[in-house]
């Protein structure tokens, strides 16, 4: 089997006006064209054992399990190629399901035709798939999860982030064009005198100074204590002489934070001695050369998001944790929250891997607790000082639920 050309669509084609990402592999099968595959011993078990996930796969048969059976009864090697490209794709988080197989009038040549999410990703899946179905026709040994890991470093680079993503799902809902601009989250919604331009949350009708008060935690402050809104009593220091006397106008429990950080980077909370202070602020210095020091205020940790001046949704957010089971240690429990396949580093997606950091450590000192101990059955472990996503925190909808007044 040969590779002649590989293709990319980014809009509107002759295969289709609505599915505009799509990769165009055109293939000679070469000998390939006089085996289909009932003609080659062992072949559909080998790619079940292979790509046991193919069960998924429809196909004209309309059912679970359908693509298999079109395998077992007899078809080419093009369309096999069309569905281990795809697949390949879903079993590295990208799930594609758009494919079409279809001759160009001349003996043993096709056009493969499949959807994909990340562009480099496709044209990687597209190359591997022949690679692939060559293996099991052979009856060769095979490393998929190689071609997995390869794929999924791919999506992890050039793939949009879960913000992102879900802004594109829906403008895709609503039939609004976009465009990627870069290799991250650069994107263009819309056309001519309608386009507006976002990077994952920000887009171009923000403000810029609304970004620089928003990014400053004192001045965000100020301006909400001048709206008559609460906020808890603190300092701006800089030494850890201003710190001490911090500690003594404000006294414990206290908070320190970094004055522009983000991701919940360099906060510590619930802060009770002046050793524990003193460690606190070295580590917001390592973000900002300003640190806050705030009366730690007990509570639960809420993001409503605003729309246009009407509330849309409220998300309760809850710290990094784990529940023992009076059987697995710490380590063990986090590894098992890790497997999650809706964890992964960074915002490559929906939730963020667990990492046992220094705040980690210090939570465990408090607790008299290490990494070997084995919690008591139902015992629940915060991990992490703030509820932040992308320190490994989950989230809830409890939009139904939020009371009238705060909804005003």
């Amino acid at each position: 089997m040969e590779i002649l050309n590989i293709k990319v669509m980014r809009g509107p084609n002759v295969w289709s006006t609505y599915r505009q990402q799509l990769i165009i592999m055109k293939v000679d099968l070469l000998d390939s064209e006089d085996y289909p595959t009932n003609k080659i011993d062992g072949f559909s078990e080998r790619i079940e054992a292979l790509m046991p996930s193919l069960h998924s796969h429809r196909c004209s048969e309309k059912k679970p399990g359908g693509f298999l059976e079109r395998i077992r009864r007899g078809t080419w090697m093009g369309h096999v190629v069309e569905h281990v490209a795809l697949e390949l794709q879903s079993l590295a988080g990208m799930p594609c399901g758009y494919g079409r197989t279809r001759s160009v009038g001349k003996r043993g040549v096709y056009h493969i035709v499949f959807s994909y999410q990340v562009e480099a990703a496709g044209i990687y899946a597209a190359k591997a798939a022949v690679r692939i179905v060559h293996a099991l026709e052979s009856d060769i040994p095979y490393d998929i999860d190689k071609d997995i890991k390869e794929l999924i470093k791919i999506n992890k680079t050039e793939g949009l982030g879960p913000s992102t993503r879900a802004i594109v799902l829906e403008a895709k809902k609503r039939n609004i064009p976009y465009k990627r601009l870069d290799s991250d989250s650069l994107i263009m919604l819309g056309q001519g005198a309608n386009q507006k331009v976002i990077r994952a949350t920000m887009a171009c009708t923000t403000s810029s100074i609304g970004v620089e008060i928003a990014s400053d935690k004192q001045d965000t402050k100020k301006l909400l204590a001048e709206g008559f809104i609460p906020i808890p009593e603190g300092k701006l220091v800089y030494t850890l002489e201003e710190l001490t006397e911090a500690i003594i106008e404000l006294d414990f429990p206290l908070v320190i934070k970094p004055v522009n950080g983000n991701h919940g980077r360099g906060i510590t909370t619930s802060i009770v001695t002046k050793e524990e202070a003193y460690v606190a602020f070295e580590r917001a210095k390592e973000i900002s050369e300003d640190v806050i020091v705030e009366r730690f205020i007990k509570g639960t940790d809420y993001r409503f998001l605003v729309i246009n001046y009407k509330l849309v949704a409220v998300a309760k957010r809850i710290p990094a944790m784990i529940k023992g089971d009076d059987q697995f240690t710490i380590e063990q429990l986090i590894d098992q929250t890790n497997n999650d396949p809706n964890r992964g580093d960074g915002h490559e997606k929906v939730l963020t891997t667990i990492k046992v950091d220094p705040v980690t450590n210090s939570i465990l000192v408090e607790k008299n607790l290490t990494l070997n101990s084995i919690l008591p059955f139902g015992e629940i472990l915060y991990l992490k000082d703030t509820a932040n996503i992308s320190t490994g925190g989950t989230a809830r909808d409890v939009t139904d639920i939020v009371h009238p007044d705060n909804i005003f």
